[in-house]
């Protein structure tokens, strides 16, 4: 069985969330990302209690891609310090696992990737 990872991370809008979510799904380092509806986050912040508005997304990768999706969120994403938590799938069904390994296998063309967005 492959190993899988969920990430999570929030974006402040819906168009920052369809955006990075089509760039990790382009560059194969995602085998799907999930919008989620927006919520309610409560979070302290340079000494301040802060609460915003911000759309979850639940992205489904390997270990194999991780590093190159962390620096692709980054890169993209337009918070100083985003929320980047990789969660590992314990089980699940075969077939499906199986799936986000070939989606997210690396491609002969990877070294040509496309700059961030701007």
């Amino acid at each position: 069985m492959p190993e899988v990872l969920v990430v999570l991370t929030n974006c402040p809008d819906d168009a920052s969330a369809e955006a990075l979510a089509a760039l990790l799904i382009e560059r194969r380092l995602a085998a799907c990302v999930n919008v989620l509806a927006p919520c309610r986050s409560v979070y302290r912040w340079q000494d301040r209690i802060e609460t915003a508005t911000e759309v979850p997304l639940l992205i489904k990768t390997t270990p194999v891609r991780y590093v190159e999706l962390e620096a692709a969120i980054r890169a993209n994403h337009p918070y100083e310090l985003p929320e980047i938590v990789a969660v590992p799938v314990m089980r699940g069904l075969p077939g499906y696992l199986d799936w986000v390994a070939a989606e997210t296998a690396p491609q002969p063309d990877d070294e040509g990737a496309a700059p961030p967005l701007a």
